[in-house]
């Protein structure tokens, strides 16, 4: 059996399709930590996920309250999903996960995308899904390279080394 040294990760593509803070922040992370490992990352947005680049957008991500069988309250109990429904709540606990990320000294989306590409890094929009929303490339931040279709993501990600990751 060969070793992590006989075939090393080169190439890492992240696709992020979910426009909920742990979902974008893990696609954020992870091509982050690749960058600064010197591997190379190009992060795919789709779908929801597209508001994570999106200017009007990116500043408005928020945690699910619904449906998240890993969410704690304070305390570690789980989080009754028929709370996260109430009014206020899902903003709350969103509030909540981003002071925690804050005291980590966890960047903004816009300064993470910024960290990305100075690093390196490629940014990408999903061509269908801009064209379902009916979004034009000014609506994006500038730190997205291009808007491509996903066979062009697939000429992207050709070479020994690649690893596609879905978050």
């Amino acid at each position: 059996m060969a070793n992590a040294q006989d075939h090393p990760i080169k190439k890492v593509m992240i696709i992020c399709a979910k426009a909920n803070l742990e979902d974008v922040y893990a696609a954020l992370v992870m091509a982050n930590g690749a960058v600064m490992e010197g591997i190379e990352a190009k992060v795919f947005f789709t779908f929801f996920g597209l508001d994570a680049i999106t200017k009007k957008q990116m500043k408005r991500l928020h945690t699910a309250t619904v449906g998240n069988p890993g969410l704690r309250m304070p305390g570690g109990l789980p989080f009754p999903t028929l709370l996260g429904m109430l009014p206020g709540v899902e903003a709350g606990v969103s509030a909540m996960m981003k002071s925690q990320m804050e005291k980590l000294d966890i960047p903004p989306v816009d300064e993470f995308l910024e960290l990305i590409t100075a690093g390196g890094g490629e940014i990408y929009a999903c061509k269908l899904a801009v064209e379902m929303f009916g979004l034009k490339k000014e609506d994006f931040s500038e730190h997205v390279k291009d808007i491509i279709t996903i066979g062009q993501f697939y000429e992207l990600a050709a070479g020994e080394g690649t690893q596609i990751i879905f978050v």
